[in-house]
């Protein structure tokens, strides 16, 4: 079994002079998921090398054991400062994919080309496609096979408009994910701020916040049998 994770390499909050990038406890909780079940995990960023990492998930109050597993796994590490071109690789390849959030997709994975082609390549191979957080954004540009929006008249979710408020960042980020899933036709659903809500359509998984990550990684693995 092969998953493949795309990580962020955009590193700049907008133009707050504030570094961004990707959610540590949202590439950790999946990651360690897939691993204990057994999976070959594949990394991958725009850039390669080592994706930024949003200092913000580095401070104590954000810290989990998953994320405390990662500080002393010297492996994963390694593997994380190493990550594969995402240009380089193929849906075919893998059984599924995994997007991770942070505030840094909402830049790169949302205009990429490449990422936007894998969407929909997985999406047209029926296999399992998860997104969590801001992971999400990377569906906004994907067509379905008719020509249009890919989530359209799909359940999805994703980082909410009062999560976004609560960190500050409504007039930062270059677009808010409730609003634009909405505008495109998604029936968008979700929990309390900062709960776990995790919506499964078909083989397109999305999970709201950092505290679904885990449980997009899980519903990813039933789909994958």
């Amino acid at each position: 079994m092969k998953i493949l994770m795309i990580l962020t390499s955009h590193d700049q909050l907008g133009n707050t002079g504030n570094k961004t990038g990707f959610w540590l406890e949202e590439f950790a909780a999946p990651y360690y998921t897939f691993k204990d079940a057994g999976v070959d995990v594949t990394l991958v960023s725009p850039a390669g090398g080592q994706p930024p990492l949003d200092p913000k998930s580095d401070e104590p109050d954000a810290q989990t054991a998953d994320t405390e597993r990662f500080r002393n796994d010297a492996e994963t590490q390694q593997a994380l400062a190493n990550t594969g071109r995402l240009a380089d690789v193929t849906a075919e390849a893998f059984d599924a994919v995994f997007y991770p959030g942070g505030h840094g997709p909402l830049w790169d994975l949302t205009e990429d080309k490449h990422s936007i082609a894998l969407v929909e390549a997985f999406a047209r191979g029926n296999k399992p496609h998860g997104f969590v957080c801001h992971g999400p954004g990377a569906l906004l540009h994907a067509k379905g096979a008719d020509g249009k929006p890919l989530i359209q008249g799909r359940e999805v979710t994703g980082f909410t408009n009062g999560e976004e408020a609560a960190v500050g960042l409504t007039d930062v980020v270059p677009f808010l994910i409730e609003d634009e899933f909405q505008r495109l036709g998604a029936r968008y659903s979700k929990a309390g701020d900062w709960q776990v809500h995790v919506m499964a359509d078909g083989q397109l998984v999305t999970g709201q916040n950092p505290a679904s990550s885990a449980a997009v990684a899980e519903k990813l693995l039933k789909l994958l049998g």
